[in-house]
Order: structure tokens, then C-alpha cells, then sequence
């Protein structure tokens, strides 16, 4: 399939639902949004980030703040940067960890070592133990999710709250429309198709036919931002392969039989979800409120897309607040 057809694919609108018990924010605009990362920013980034050296390589991460331990999970071909807003507002409540996953980001990974959804859970323990850190409020999009469901069903006990934007569930990971993206890893073609024009061509990043189709003002996704997240990822031939194997290991279903464990969750959880995200089922949200006991409901956010919570981090504080109970 071509660039053109798969990305129209992943960035087509979701049809809006509304069910009881869901709030629909409309309207979410500039007053929430980036307007641009600066180098600034991205310099100030780079410079907070530290490794951790696990069995699993030396794992980049930005820490902020203290107390409490908040663990933010990425999506998919992101890293630890997609939180900064959030870290930002939450890290005079909280000690926020954003750590970059296994195959992405500025993460060293093990010779050897695998990348599936099981082995970044894994590799999060490992991480947080090397930390001190104990239980978690969990931060999840894309991908991200998964790995988030994984972690509260495996440590129902070292969860105090879950802030799940659009992710994956049980009934839909690997979404069917990933699937194409899925095939070039497996042909180890999605890299050089994909993730190096991006580099070379900003515009192109920032199109339709780019990362910019999972953002709902890409215009606002500056050349720093992409180059933070793309070029680690295209490098070398070792990155390239990390990157491929990273999307190949996400089938088959990561998350299959996770329904029961889930149920056994008592933590708070809330579902944040923009509806103008064609990736993942406009379903999902609803599904997750009802799998989770301690569902604190869905609020859907009209025509945000995939990776909105870096472009809504006041939504995402305000969220965090309010789940826990803070002003």
C-alpha cells in the first residue's frame, strides 16, 4: 500500500459517539495547544534527560519534580517528549518520569534484546526499581496504552491512578489500520519509505502524508519536534531495525486475555479520547470506562487526534487534577 493510501487511512475522521456517562469538550483550541516548540524547549529537554542503566540498556528518561511518582508512556514512533506540557504543569504535584520505550527515542537498547509490549514492561519495572519508585499514577497514549493495561493488570497494587488517552484495547490492538505499517516493518522497508523523508522534509512531516496526520494542528509541529522524535530513529541500520521491530512486535494481540486482570483493578481511572483520531475505534473509550471498576468515565474531545495529549497539556493537568483530587 502506498504512503498516500495508508496515511489517509490512519488519519480519517471517527465518527463522534455519545453515550451516558461521556462528555463531549468541544471547541479545545489554542489556549490548550503548543504553538510551536522552540529550540529552546527541545535544547531544555535534551539537557534533563538522564540513563538508567538496565538488563534492558541504558533507558533515556526526563525526571520533574517530587513526591509521588507519575510514569507517562508514549506512543508509537514518539518518545518521552510527547509529555513535556504535562510533566511541566503536574510536576509540583508529582515526581514525573518520562521514560523513552525500547526502539524509540534516545533509549540504548540491549544487543539482543526484544522490544514487544512484554518486554517494555519489563524493562518499566526494571526502570522503576533502578529509581526507587514503587507505585505510579500511569499516563498512557497509542501504544503507550498497551503497555499501561499490561503494567496495572500484572501490579493492581502499585497503581493509584490511570489516565488513559486513545490507545489500544483488547478487542482492538493492532487496529486494522496499522496492519499496512505492520507489513513494511516486517519488510523492513517502513524506515527508509517513511520515518527518513520526514527528516529530510518538514513539510512533508508535517502533511497528511505524515507524521502531521495524527495531530490536530500539525501546522504547530515545529522541525525541532520532529527531529526530536525522527531522526533517533533512522541513524543507523541498528535504529532502523529497532523501529521496524518495535511496530512487527505489536502483533499478535498484546493485550489478549487481559479483560479478567483488568477487572481486578481498583485504582481510579479516567478516559480521555479525541474523536477526530481514525486509528483506534471510536468504541474503545466506552469499552475501557466498563472493563475498569474504577472507571471515573470518558471525555471525549472533538476532532482531537491521536497525539493530542502534547498538544492539550492543560487538558491533560486539569484531567490528573481532578482525578486526584487536587485543585
Amino acid at each position: 500500500m502506498e504512503r498516500r493510501r495508508f496515511l489517509e487511512i490512519a488519519a480519517s475522521t471517527a465518527a463522534t459517539t455519545f453515550v451516558a456517562g461521556s462528555l463531549t469538550t468541544s471547541g479545545v483550541g489554542a489556549r490548550s495547544a503548543f504553538a510551536h516548540t522552540t529550540d529552546g524547549e527541545a535544547a531544555a529537554w535534551h539537557a534533563a534527560r538522564r540513563f538508567a542503566d538496565t538488563p534492558f540498556g541504558r533507558i533515556a528518561y526526563v525526571e520533574k519534580g517530587s513526591g509521588d511518582a507519575a510514569l507517562f508512556i508514549h506512543g508509537y514512533p514518539l518518545n518521552g517528549f510527547q509529555w513535556r506540557g504535562a510533566v511541566e504543569r503536574l510536576s509540583p504535584l508529582r515526581r514525573c518520569i518520562a521514560p523513552d520505550l525500547l526502539g524509540l527515542g534516545y533509549t540504548e537498547v540491549r544487543d539482543g534484546q526484544r522490544v514487544a509490549p512484554n518486554d517494555q514492561l519489563a524493562m518499566l519495572e526494571s526502570l522503576l526499581k533502578s529509581l526507587g519508585v514503587g507505585s505510579v499514577d500511569l499516563f498512557a497514549n497509542d501504544s503507550g496504552g498497551a503497555v499501561a493495561q499490561l503494567f496495572a493488570a500484572k501490579h493492581p497494587d502499585r497503581v493509584r491512578s490511570i489516565l488513559l488517552t486513545n490507545c489500544d484495547t483488547e478487542p482492538d490492538s493492532p487496529p486494522p489500520a496499522l496492519l499496512p505499517l505492520i507489513a513494511m516493518a516486517k519488510s523492513g522497508t517502513y524506515p527508509d519509505r517513511f520515518l527518513a523523508p520526514w527528516v529530510a522534509d518538514k513539510t512533508l512531516a508535517r502533511s497528511r502524508n505524515g507524521l502531521g496526520s495524527a495531530y490536530t494542528y500539525p501546522e504547530r509541529l515545529s522541525d525541532e519536534a520532529i527531529d526530536v522524535y525522527i531522526a533517533p530513529l533512522v541513524e543507523s541500520s541498528r535504529r532502523k531495525e529497532l523501529v521496524s521491530a518495535y511496530a512487527v512486535a505489536l502483533e499478535p494481540n498484546p493485550l489478549a486475555g487481559i479483560a479478567a486482570q483488568l477487572k481486578q483493578v481498583k485504582a481510579p481511572v479516567r478516559i480521555v479520547w479525541g474523536t477526530g483520531d481514525g486509528l483506534f475505534s471510536a468504541a474503545s473509550p466506552h469499552y475501557l470506562a466498563r472493563i475498569f471498576p474504577g472507571s471515573r468515565g470518558v471525555r471525549l474531545v472533538d476532532g482531537a487526534k491521536l497525539f493530542f495529549p502534547e498538544e492539550y497539556p492543560d487538558l491533560i493537568a486539569e484531567e490528573a487534577r481532578s482525578l486526584w483530587g487536587v485543585r
